[in-house]
């Protein structure tokens, strides 16, 4: 195993980059000579602790070195002990069985901290975007989602103590998965209270926000692997966003998995474009680099509207910008469609929008009127009302507005604005029963987990 890194063949290629030219302010010169901006050296092999690594962890966990292997960072010299070591200081060194004695710490947690030090541009990018801190914000310091996840789903409601290992599973089984969470740590340093591993916007003890391997799996971390819609749908699926099932009843969906296996999914990015695919994957769409647009790691910089939360609001602040996002997304769309069909889809979106909003706001009007007459239970799930409400929007009315957006109509309809009326209605008929009543129904009408 001693010559393992050797035998792969490995090339270590490290750039010095020096300073820019500036380009001249004569006119009268055609080019500028670029030579020397860029020093390449090129290395083969791992340095002694990089070797260690590689060879303790093929024999010990052979998975992830065979996997390491067949990825671009083995081939480009980049190892195990370039993404994990750290410093003896760093909040999360610790040394694993084979490092006892030595000099060499490691974290097991790899942040977009480390990733930057490789990619800086990629991750000033993602963080942000909604993928960073707003990801990871709802299971870390919005105090509702915290009673849902605790209270509610983590049984303390009933009687499990919270904080338990058992009030935290639905928390850590589902929520940070995809949400992230805030890494704790033992006094050894590892991860405790199942705070890790997370999602996308997970916090870490060294400060930094986000987990790259989320999309780019470890140890391959293959773009291929990340430009396919199965990256994204891992965690935007079910009932309350099902945009990977909402791409695949689209047209762009059906291509793809007709054509899909044919496709160039390793070209460079920003060389990455049609004819390569013969149809947009949502990384195509929200981040990859097509016609005069380059690749971004920020998702929200293509996006018009918040199509998530309660109302639909042309984003901006942390948001994004929406008024550029759709003249960004039309861009998007130029490459393969005619303005006509373009303009079409992005106003069905806008008169989707609309719509879901006339619902939303009159189902606001008459939850005020309850509240004012006291005609509102303080248990949000206990009544038949605020729950039917919760489902109007994050059920329903999400798949009605992400259905327009992405061109899948039976989400847009069925599984959509369909529910959106029958939901409106039931809360109507509470609605008027308790205002011409004055007091609220003995039982809830709300008999089952809300509209699938």
């Amino acid at each position: 195993m001693k010559n393992l890194a050797l035998k792969a063949g490995a090339i270590c290629i490290s750039m010095l980059l020096a300073a820019a030219l500036a380009l001249p302010a004569s006119a009268e010169k055609k080019y500028t000579d670029l030579s020397g901006t860029k020093k390449f050296e090129i290395k083969r092999g791992f340095s002694p602790e990089a070797i260690e690594c590689i060879e303790c962890h093929a024999r010990k966990t052979p998975g992830i070195v065979a996997n390491w292997k067949m990825g671009k960072m083995s081939h480009a010299g980049v190892s195990c002990y370039d993404c994990h070591a750290v410093q003896k200081s760093a909040p999360t060194a610790m040394q694993c069985e084979g490092l006892r004695g030595k000099k060499t710490y490691i974290s097991p947690m790899v942040s977009s901290k480390n990733c930057s030090r490789c990619h800086p541009e990629e991750v000033d990018q993602f963080l942000k975007s909604g993928h960073a801190m707003l990801a990871g914000a709802p299971v870390i310091e919005n105090a509702k989602f915290q009673k849902l996840m605790y209270h509610y789903e983590g049984a303390e409601f009933i009687g499990i103590q919270k904080g338990s290992p058992t009030n935290r599973a639905a928390r850590a089984t589902g929520c940070q998965m995809c949400h992230g969470t805030k890494v704790e740590l033992g006094p050894d340093n590892r991860p405790i209270n199942e705070t890790w591993p997370g999602g996308v916007g997970t916090r870490y003890p060294d400060g930094s926000v986000g987990t790259c391997s989320v999309c780019h799996t470890r140890h391959v971390f293959s773009m291929a692997e990340a430009r396919k819609p199965d990256a994204c749908g891992a965690c935007h699926l079910g009932p309350d966003h099902p945009d990977i099932e909402i791409y695949m009843e689209s047209k762009h969906g059906q291509i793809y998995l007709a054509q899909g296996e044919e496709w160039n999914w390793d070209a460079a990015p920003d060389t990455w474009e049609p004819g390569d695919y013969q149809a947009p994957t949502c990384a195509v769409c929200h981040m990859s680099g097509i016609g005069e647009l380059s690749t971004t790691h920020n998702v929200n910089e293509r996006l018009k509207w918040d199509l998530v939360h309660p109302r639909s609001e042309i984003r901006k602040n942390e948001r994004g910008n929406g008024e550029k996002g759709d003249k960004l997304m039309r861009k998007v769309c130029a490459n393969c469609h005619g303005k006509t069909h373009t303009s079409v889809q992005r106003a069905n979106l806008d008169n989707a929008v609309a719509l879901y909003n006339t619902y939303y706001d009159n189902a606001v009007k008459m939850k005020a009127d309850l509240e004012k007459k006291g005609l509102l239970k303080k248990d949000h799930w206990k009544d038949g009302f605020q729950e039917m409400m919760y489902y109007l929007w994050h059920h329903t009315g999400r798949r009605a507005r992400q259905g327009s957006a992405m061109n899948a109509p039976d989400y847009a309809h069925w599984h959509g604005f369909f529910q959106v009326f029958q939901v409106y209605k039931d809360m109507e008929d509470i609605y008027n029963y308790r205002m011409k009543n004055n007091r609220i129904e003995d039982l809830s009408t709300v008999m089952n987990s809300g509209p699938q």
